[in-house]
């Protein structure tokens, strides 16, 4: 909810420091860029320490982050705010790797999708909270957002128990410290490495689309930030109803590769189609169709991931996991605005390609889990 009430108040709060259309990308990135350094570090330690600790640290980090960028007096404050709440933005794989800690494999989609229900509504009221709260003060939503930072720090140190055991603490402690040579050997690993390349390359995807999606609205559909605000979270919604159906959809197809399989083929043919899309009706429903399908991509990932790694490295696998995302969501809106040079629409069919080869490579993953 934090990260969703600030998000869109970067530009218009950054214009009075110098942040401009083209700085305002490098300021986005710069969290992307840190985290995917400080991600696995900080799963790697959660699995040596704890995962309680690393997320109180983390959450901490988010706080003082918010806290600096409402007392920012220049464009250099406001990237080291960004930067810190990046190195320090570890809670996410850290908050997966608990799950998965506590998850038993049949359970393990259906928690995680639960937890990326929680993520996508805090996401989506966000901007409407961050919107009302800015006309009380352009610095308020930023002090909001760090008091609720705080409250997760105080619900962590006091309502959250540990999940990791001594033992296993123990156990990640003798494969000695984190190196970013897991960064490459991770990915080599058969299933694992495939399964976190399908999400970097559909979170590029995605993070492509929205580029797409905030340019087509605005020039073509004539869409007031309003409109554009609530076209936005009904997108949102979309992706936590499917979340939310993960436990119904697992029964009828157990296998969680088919499941992420059927969901890219529905991604990428609404993806073409809102390519071809002129009018409002038909780019609605082609973007409503697509955020359904592609609320199924973490679920899946995260189950398959966790369930083939040892329990002594569950977080740095979930970090490097979390990393290859965040660059994914770098380099997304990268592309996307070099690609609009050539047509809006140009967008759209680049994220088609991302998902197309996200589908080659999620047939060859229901082919390993067919063999494993």
């Amino acid at each position: 909810m934090g990260f969703g009430i600030i998000i869109p108040l970067l530009y218009s709060y950054g214009k009075k420091f110098g942040v401009t259309e083209q700085t305002i990308g490098l300021l986005t990135a710069a969290f992307s860029i840190s985290q995917f350094f400080a991600t696995p570090v900080l799963g790697s330690l959660s699995d040596k320490f704890g995962r309680r600790p690393i997320l109180i640290f983390s959450l901490v980090g988010t706080c003082a982050s918010f806290i600096l960028f409402g007392l920012a007096n220049s464009i250099i404050i406001l990237f080291a705010a960004r930067i810190l709440d990046g190195i320090t933005g570890g809670n996410i794989s850290v908050a997966q790797a608990m799950i998965s800690d506590i998850s038993s494999p049949k359970e393990r989609a259906k928690n995680f999708g639960i937890l990326g229900s929680a993520f996508g509504f805090g996401f989506v009221i966000g901007p409407a909270v961050g919107g009302l709260l800015s006309q009380l003060g352009e610095k308020v939503p930023f002090f909001f957002a760090a008091a609720i930072a705080m409250v997760g720090v105080l619900a962590t140190i006091f309502l959250l128990k540990e999940t990791h055991d001594k033992d296993k603490r123990a156990a990640a402690a003798k494969k000695g410290g984190f190196t970013f040579k897991s960064l490459i050997t991770v990915i080599k690993k058969p299933v694992i490495g495939t399964a976190i390349f399908i999400g970097f390359l559909l979170t590029m995807a995605q993070f492509t689309m929205i580029i797409g999606f905030q340019t087509f609205s605005v020039d073509n559909l004539k869409l007031s930030p309003t409109q554009i605000g609530l076209f936005y979270a009904g997108f949102g919604v979309t992706g936590i109803l499917m979340q939310l159906a993960v436990p119904a959809i697992k029964k009828v197809i157990p296998s969680q590769a088919l499941v992420l399989l059927l969901s890219t083929i529905c991604c990428l043919a609404m993806m073409i189609l809102v390519g071809f899309a002129t009018g409002l009706v038909l780019f609605a429903i082609a973007i409503g169709i697509y955020g359904l399908f592609n609320g199924l991509r973490n679920p899946m990932l995260n189950a398959i991931i966790a369930d083939r790694n040892e329990e002594s490295e569950r977080g740095e696998v979930m970090g490097v996991n979390q990393s290859y995302a965040s660059i994914g969501q770098t380099l997304g809106p990268v592309t996307a605005g070099l690609i609009t040079a050539i047509s809006i629409h140009s967008v759209f069919f680049l994220s088609s390609l991302y998902i197309l080869i996200a589908l080659l490579f999620s047939i060859r993953l229901k082919s390993k889990e067919s063999k494993s």
